[in-house]
């Protein structure tokens, strides 16, 4: 993960957001809806890194959503935040589940909602990031529609062009055996490792196996082409993960209230390296995240109801960020 500190010297404006209301059978009139953020997008699109520039700008906490950054250890194989990276923001359910235990549709569900009101009781936005797209469809779209009933969404999708993310893909993968993959992986290895439960169905965990296997038997010139082998099955393994979570999202778009606001990142990959490259991130990605978000926190601030006194607005409380130095800098 790689996440600029620049944006961990911004300060947090310090207001709150109150919940919309919306119209309930009860003759007692309005109660109110709380706001979401959820942040989409296939591997390694920078969904973290928005996440945290987001929190940076509005009183938030962050969600993992990733079903596999859920569990402790292999922190480099399934690319964790950092804490310096964090920049102090609040992390949940970010290496919390023991490797070994399963952490199902159903886990998250329940652990994310015990988060959020949580969240929105010290009266901060969640924002829930991950690429574990199923997990996020099962808490949003529950059999008994709970979760809409209680929040409203602000779906940002991080997109980035295929071909460009497979080769910023493959090149993190290198950047992560350099910084100690494999050794990380040799720890958690098991020659009677179950590669269908708990962290070791990460990618990065079952491709390693015959490698390890057989690194103490066979020769040097063997052991080396077991493991550009391995590297390379880490690095088609996650291409492929990044195409069908890109198709979940495309299905997602086609369903009612899944309205994604698309986030075109491709030339931020494009220039990554480059001495513009936080500029562009910051011109193409953070500054018109921030915006959906601003005005998805002013949306639905008026009352039909006449004979209900209004109160305190989200729009007052919007503005006053809006206003905030922080805000002005991103505009």
């Amino acid at each position: 993960m790689n996440i600029s500190m620049a944006v961990c010297k911004q300060a947090h404006p310090m207001v709150s957001f109150p919940p919309t209301p919306i119209m309930t059978e009860s003759f007692n009139g309005w109660r109110r809806k709380d706001k979401v953020v959820v942040v989409m997008g296939a591997t390694g699109t920078g969904k973290s890194r928005l996440s945290i520039d987001l929190a940076t700008r509005f009183p938030a906490e962050i969600i993992n959503s990733d079903k596999m950054q859920v569990y402790e250890g292999l922190d480099i194989t399934t690319n964790k935040v950092t804490e310096e990276e964090r920049c102090g923001i609040p992390h949940h359910l970010l290496g919390v589940v023991d490797p070994e235990e399963e952490f199902t549709a159903a886990d998250f569900r329940l652990q994310t909602s015990l988060a959020m009101e949580s969240i929105v009781k010290k009266n901060r936005l969640p924002i829930i990031v991950g690429g574990s797209n199923s997990y996020i469809q099962a808490l949003i779209d529950d059999d008994d529609l709970e979760f809409r009933s209680k929040y409203e969404c602000c779906f940002l999708w991080v997109d980035v062009a295929l071909p460009v993310l497979h080769s910023f893909v493959s090149d993190r993968v290198d950047r992560m055996v350099e910084a100690g993959l494999i050794d990380e992986v040799r720890k958690m290895f098991n020659s009677d490792g179950d590669y269908t439960r708990g962290i070791r169905r990460a990618i990065g965990v079952p491709e390693m196996d015959q490698y390890f296997r057989m690194e103490a038997t066979t020769d040097e010139d063997t052991r080396q082409r077991l493991l550009e082998e391995a590297i390379n099955n880490i690095k088609l393994n996650n291409c492929t993960l990044a195409c069908r979570q890109l198709q979940k999202i495309l299905r997602l778009c086609g369903k009612p209230g899944w309205n994604m606001h698309r986030i075109n990142a491709t030339e931020v990959f494009l220039s990554r390296g480059g001495r513009n490259a936080n500029e562009a991130w910051e011109n193409d990605v953070a500054r018109p995240s921030t915006r959906v978000v601003g005005q998805f926190l002013l949306e639905n601030e008026i009352y039909t109801a006449t004979n209900i006194a209004r109160p305190r607005t989200i729009g007052s409380m919007a503005t006053a960020v809006v206003r905030s130095p922080v805000a002005a800098a991103t505009r």
